[in-house]
């Protein structure tokens, strides 16, 4: 399910499936997409952090074209304590590599992988972004 912005409108809510993972989509040509962002995040509830939100900057090929400061796009997987995924959406190898990472990350923040946590999978990705 997509949505431009949170909070979700209410009137569905007892038709909405459960939530598993979220992921935040910036564009990082549109400082408008970072703001958006930033405002939804205040409607997700904070046990979503641990291991169940993530942010997918796109655009990444056109670093010309920035109008977003990748310090704000790091700062925010810090301080949200979730991963940041980057991609380009025109270059179907990476959009199709990203897509799989996410799907990925669906199966485990859903409880379908035995043994990893969506905790525990933030964890070792914010490890692995240390290294």
């Amino acid at each position: 399910h997509l949505a431009t912005s949170l909070p979700l409108p209410s009137e569905r809510d007892h038709l909405r499936p459960r939530i598993d993972l979220i992921a935040f989509m910036i564009d990082i040509k549109s400082k408008y997409s970072l703001k958006n962002v930033e405002a939804s995040l205040a409607h997700v509830d904070a046990s979503f952090f641990l291991g169940k939100v993530c942010f997918l900057v796109t655009g990444v090929g056109r670093v010309n074209y920035c109008s977003v400061e990748m310090n704000a796009i790091w700062k925010l997987g810090e301080v949200y304590c979730s991963p940041v995924l980057f991609c380009e959406l025109e270059l179907e190898g990476i959009r199709v590599a990203t897509a799989q990472r996410l799907l990925r990350m669906l199966q485990i923040c859903a409880g379908h992988i035995p043994g990893v946590s969506a905790l525990s999978f933030g964890s070792l990705m914010r490890n692995s972004a240390d290294d």
